[in-house]
This record gives structure tokens, C-alpha cells and sequence, in this order.
């Protein structure tokens, strides 16, 4: 009986790609086998002190760094991206999160990790938007890599918008803005920050200064699903 409710459903509300609109297959969830095979990986988890790494190295401790998906403005990418931060797609986000959480998990990229949490948003902005898309994100890595999502950060300020933003800006515009609310949660652990996309870093440095600050001896992980070349 289930199986016949759901090709009637599947008939009337056929299940569609997010990026090319292609029929889903029974298997396939939100994104068809084509564009995950052809999703931009950087492999930046495969380079000792990666162009990611970089952007933190003697600013910030942090034991590995990468961005997974090379972001591209125009891309059929950045439409799902633009589509799960701003039109109401967090399960885009959540599907990302798997496969970024299979592949660096096959490649030992979470060794030593022990939970993960996403950027926080500050709840004003989550309330008007209706959810925090690096939570999807977060829960995504989750489930494919068994480690825990921890609810230890909060984004204890509001912030304006940093698109036009120089880094020094984004810093300054950012300071403050986060607080380790759980810190018993995080001691001794090692966690992976998430993140959407990583343009100058300025979110991750600043979120993974607070973690440091607050619990020294926290071993830190710096994850974007996306990053920017």
C-alpha cells in the first residue's frame, strides 16, 4: 500500500533535480547522480597548507582546514547555494552536507574530530529567514560521518551584510558578534566549525578565535562547503 501512495504521488509531484530538474531517481535525494559527479571539488584535503589553510595559518589555531566545492558566481552551484540560504531550500544544503561529510570521511578528514556545529545566525535574522542553512549543512556531515552536532556557539550580536566588504571590514563588522554559550560541551574535543562559503575567511577566523578563547584547549577543524578561489 505505501509503495502505491507513493507513485501516485510520485506521478502527480515527480521528484526533481534541484540543479537540472531532471526526474529523481528512487535512490537519488535532492540532487541527481550527474550533477553530484559534477559538482566543482577543490580537493584542497588532499594539499598540505592548502590555499584554505592559508587563510588561517598563524592567525587562528586549527588542526585542518578545507573548503569542499570551488564557488563560482553564475554557476548552476551558486543557484542552489543562493536557492538554500535565501528561497526556502535548507534540504539542499542538508544533501551537500552528506556528500561533503562521505568524501571527507573516506579521506580521514574528520580523524581526531569529535562533533560539529554550523556558523550560528543571530536569532533575529533565523527567525525572518526561518531556519540557519550551516545547521543543514552541519546535520548533513552528521549523519554521514556519526559525529555529533553540539549547540555550543551562539551569535550573540547582529551583523550587517559583508558581500562589498573588504576582510579588514568583515572583521571589524564581525567582532563580537559570537559566544561560546556551552563551553563544558567543547573541552577537550575536537570540533569542525561549518560554514556555507568561505569568501576572505573573516567568519570562520573570528568564530574560531572565540572557540580558542574560550576553551583553549579545544582542537579546531575549519569546514566550507564552498569556497571562493
Amino acid at each position: 500500500m505505501k509503495g502505491i501512495l507513493s507513485d501516485i504521488a510520485g506521478f502527480f509531484m515527480p521528484r526533481t533535480c534541484h540543479m537540472c530538474g531532471c526526474t529523481l531517481r528512487e535512490s537519488e535525494r535532492t540532487l541527481c547522480v550527474r550533477c553530484v559527479e559534477t559538482l566543482p571539488r577543490s580537493l584542497y584535503h588532499r594539499m598540505p597548507l592548502n590555499p584554505m589553510e592559508r587563510r588561517f595559518a598563524g592567525i587562528v589555531p586549527f588542526v585542518r582546514a578545507t573548503g569542499h566545492f570551488i564557488y563560482s558566481r553564475n554557476s548552476e552551484l551558486a543557484a542552489a547555494i543562493h536557492d538554500m540560504k535565501y528561497r526556502g531550500f535548507p534540504s539542499v544544503g542538508h544533501r551537500l552536507g552528506e556528500i561533503v561529510g562521505e568524501e571527507l570521511h573516506m579521506a580521514g578528514f574528520f580523524s581526531g574530530a569529535d562533533c560539529v556545529a554550523g556558523v550560528p545566525m543571530h536569532w533575529w535574522k533565523q527567525a525572518r529567514r526561518g531556519y540557519n542553512q550551516t545547521d543543514f549543512i552541519a546535520r548533513g556531515i552528521a549523519e554521514a560521518t556519526g559525529l555529533p552536532v553540539v549547540d555550543a556557539l551562539e551569535a550573540s550580536r547582529s551583523h550587517k551584510t559583508q558581500t562589498a566588504m573588504t576582510l579588514e571590514q568583515r572583521l571589524a563588522n564581525l567582532a563580537g558578534s559570537f559566544r561560546v554559550k556551552d563551553p563544558d560541551a567543547l573541552r577537550g574535543k575536537g570540533l569542525v566549525i561549518v560554514d556555507d562559503v568561505c569568501t576572505t575567511g573573516s567568519t570562520l577566523r573570528s568564530l574560531a578565535a572565540e572557540v580558542a578563547a574560550a576553551v583553549p584547549d579545544c582542537q579546531i577543524y575549519l569546514l566550507s562547503l564552498c569556497v571562493t578561489v
